[in-house]
């Protein structure tokens, strides 16, 4: 999903391509596109088009030029995605007509364009009209190109009159949820155990309290992100009934009793018959094999019904954790081996 707004500029058009080119928020410079002017001339390429035009309205009060911004869901869109999508957008919204420059922002929590255009055209030197018919001409087209990019867009809520930054407001608590509830279903997909995926959460960068089970523990799980202003509860008035920790828990021994147990227990060793356990050699190649086995699964489990990139990565930091774990049990072991070998 994206927002739009614009706003007419009277006098500070070099301060404002100054600050949306700022090479801190456009990953040096890298997010920085143009249309018939270059960033570092544009405000002379601008006055050139404004002092041909032939409108007779006072030209102190005119606006010299357009700033747009389009700001999208935290975690929709790739910085080259949002950037392509705002390129798409002048085009479509100014025919070619208008000098624009176009950055992306990358420095907030939100991905975001900044889309400052001359406010005459380069063809008949007449200005643009902002008015309501144009405003919702580029609420449209970014709605259009949302969908085009397989983007959410803006649902009309019968919610007349709200101001923007209440509605902004609102949208951004619900996108914050929505990216809360994926990363819990996405993690639920790559952990064995509950612990597991409080750990991961945590890796994730979400602060979790209230994670306990037991008489003393209080009723509902809270998660945190660094973008939110305040802990999110993990009931079915907040998230929705699969992501309370009870729920969470219980979805995770499901899957694990679907799918990873049964095959584990069927092809693990047994270390407990007479003719390994009175063999401290058997014992050892027996252990080893039982952890080469429990890998084997975990690799089955963790490298199929991949959905994305991101979750391959995710799965691949977990392989490394487990396999930390693992290493650490041989060391283990091989310890105790030696220790039963010296007695």
């Amino acid at each position: 999903m994206a927002v739009t707004k614009i706003h007419g500029i009277k006098t500070t058009v070099d301060k404002a391509i100054e600050y949306i080119c700022n090479p801190h928020k456009t990953d040096q410079k890298l997010y920085i596109s143009s249309f018939a002017c270059s960033p570092e001339t544009a405000v002379l390429d601008f006055k050139y088009t404004l002092d041909h035009t032939h409108d007779c309205r006072d030209a102190h009060n005119a606006n010299k030029a357009f700033h747009l911004i389009q700001a999208f869901s935290p975690g929709e869109v790739s910085y080259e995605e949002a950037h392509q999508i705002g390129k798409e957008l002048a085009d479509r919204l100014l025919e070619g007509k208008y000098s624009y420059v176009l950055t992306t922002h990358t420095d907030k929590g939100h991905v975001h364009n900044h889309l400052i255009f001359c406010s005459a055209d380069n063809i008949t030197f007449s200005h643009y009209h902002d008015c309501k018919k144009n405003y919702w001409k580029i609420r449209n087209l970014s709605d259009t190109l949302c969908q085009e990019h397989n983007l959410s867009t803006i649902m009309p809520d019968g919610k007349k009159g709200m101001k923007y930054n209440e509605w902004a407001a609102n949208k951004s608590e619900s996108s914050k949820k929505a990216q809360l509830r994926k990363d819990i279903n996405q993690t639920i997909r790559i952990v064995s155990t509950y612990s597991e995926f409080l750990a991961f959460m945590e890796a994730k960068g979400y602060e979790i309290k209230n994670a306990e089970f037991g008489e003393n523990s209080r009723k509902y799980i809270t998660f945190r992100s660094p973008d939110m202003s305040h802990p999110v509860r993990g009931s079915a008035k907040s998230l929705g009934k699969n992501f309370t920790k009870e729920r969470i828990k219980e979805r995770i021994n499901n899957k694990l009793h679907r799918t990873t147990v049964p095959s584990v227990r069927n092809k693990l060793i047994d270390t407990n018959t007479p003719n390994i356990a009175g063999n401290i050699g058997l014992q050892k190649w027996a252990n080893k094999e039982n952890l080469k086995i429990v890998s084997a699964e975990y690799n089955k489990m963790f490298t199929h019904n991949l959905h994305n990139f991101s979750e391959l990565e995710d799965r691949i930091a977990l392989l490394h954790m487990q396999q930390k774990e693992v290493n650490t049990s041989v060391v283990s072991l091989e310890s105790q081996i030696r220790h039963l070998e010296k007695c």
